[in-house]
């Protein structure tokens, strides 16, 4: 795959954080952002997936195969 690349702003603490944690982890700071941001989107896709999946449920509707009981005796019998 071909790889870009990408120039970020950031606050110096947060670029010193992010050295010593990928020193910590044995990677880069790109590695590390790189497998944080493919998270991220995988993340999203799979909500967005997961969402259209359950609005298309609900618009189909549930059959709940529920009949409504003859009589108020039939509906309290236990």
């Amino acid at each position: 795959m071909a790889k870009t690349n990408l120039t970020l702003s950031l606050e110096a603490d947060l670029v010193r954080e992010a050295k010593v944690l990928a020193a910590r982890r044995g990677t880069s700071v790109s590695r590390l952002m790189s497998e944080n941001l493919e998270a991220l989107i995988r993340a999203d896709k799979a909500y967005d997936t997961a969402r259209r999946r359950a609005v298309a449920r609900l618009s189909s509707g549930f059959e709940l195969e529920w009949t409504r009981p003859s009589s108020r005796d039939e509906l309290h019998e236990r």
